[in-house]
């Protein structure tokens, strides 16, 4: 199994002061974090898409750019692009050029976003929020495979045979298709062969399984051998040196994104009731001391019938810097190790 992080750049205020650390500062911490988890040898870190004020990664290329120049083997991804208000041209050649930086570590997640924020910003419909992605997720395939491409599709004008550079590192970036809870999304990426990143924010892993199944199954019979069919996580997760230091450390940044983003979508405040059932045995959140975390992992990997890449979004407790850093420290250092130990794993460094 492969073990990182996913990083949204999230900057917000300091519930208890009302300060927000100056965006430059906030880069800033977040570059040193990528270093941080390079250094401890995990394997791979992600950034988000976001086009709100609560986050910095809103052109999430650049910051990995700026990442591949100061890291050595930690794989590079996006978390998620949003293909669907997106040029897939530019997105291939963004990422190439990262992978010709990093010398073949980029990696691109796809998906259609959480938020509409980038729907109307870049003038698409979001009634044509599916149509556009499986339109263009086409063409960025068909990108990575082909240097001329002859292409036609309903949203974006037709190529003829142009030829796309520059070309990445790897004969093969990888492309992974990120999910959330809909059905169509895991059977598509079963049917087109492409390893699966599972948004799991909430609730319990158990109930993603029939899920996970329904991709493993798509894949199957289209064709694809199962063990080019991975799942990959992505889970809300923290490391302390004690469960409560961990708990104490996320809470009151993960508080405030919910009660903020829940106020726009109708949801109730966000409590420390639901934050503590969210990280008990049964819950999804990875949060806690190191054995704590290590324990949730297994339950994790088994509930899903084995997983291949689990990436920890953390960035919501970046309001303790060195928290953060002591996190990273000990999910390379004590977590992933023993996770390899017991499953095998560390694909990016082996």
């Amino acid at each position: 199994m492969e073990i990182g992080i996913d990083s949204f750049a999230a900057t917000i205020p300091n519930p208890a002061t009302g300060l927000t650390v100056p965006a430059s500062d906030r880069m800033e911490a977040l570059l040193a974090e990528v270093e941080t988890a390079d250094r401890v040898g995990l394997d791979v870190f992600g950034i988000g898409e976001h086009h709100r004020k609560e986050f910095l990664d809103s052109a999430p290329a650049i910051i990995l750019a700026a990442a591949a120049a100061r890291t050595r083997q930690i794989r590079l991804a996006s978390a998620v692009t949003v293909l669907s208000a997106a040029d897939p041209v530019r997105v291939f050649q963004d990422f190439a050029t990262i992978d010709l930086i990093s010398k073949g570590r980029a990696e691109i997640v796809v998906g259609r976003g959480s938020f509409g924020e980038a729907y109307p910003l870049y003038g698409f419909a979001m009634n044509d929020y599916d149509a556009l992605f499986v339109e263009k997720l086409d063409l960025l395939m068909t990108l990575r495979d082909e240097t001329n491409v002859t292409w036609k599709g309903r949203f974006r004008p037709a190529l003829s045979g142009q030829g796309v550079y520059p070309r990445p590192h790897q004969e093969k970036m990888p492309i992974w298709l990120g999910v959330g809870g809909t059905p169509q999304s895991f059977a598509r990426a079963g049917a087109l062969g492409l390893p699966l990143m599972v948004a799991i924010i909430g609730g319990s892993f158990d109930r993603f399984r029939p899920l996970v199944d329904l991709y493993r199954e798509a894949g199957q019979r289209a064709g694809h051998a199962p063990e080019t069919l991975k799942v990959g996580v992505h889970a809300m997760g923290f490391v302390g040196d004690t469960d409560q230091s961990a708990a104490d450390g996320f809470f009151p940044g993960w508080a405030y994104m919910f009660t903020e983003i829940g106020r726009e979508r109708g949801w109730s405040k966000a409590t420390r009731a639901q934050f503590d059932a969210m990280r008990s045995p049964h819950g999804a959140f990875l949060i806690g001391s190191p054995k704590t975390v290590r324990e949730k992992i297994l339950a994790a990997d088994k509930a899903l019938g084995g997983i291949s890449r689990l990436t920890f979004q953390m960035s919501s407790a970046m309001l303790e810097t060195e928290a953060m850093q002591r996190s990273i420290e000990l999910l390379g250092t004590d977590v992933a190790p023993a996770i390899r130990a017991e499953l095998g794993g560390n694909l990016s460094h082996g």
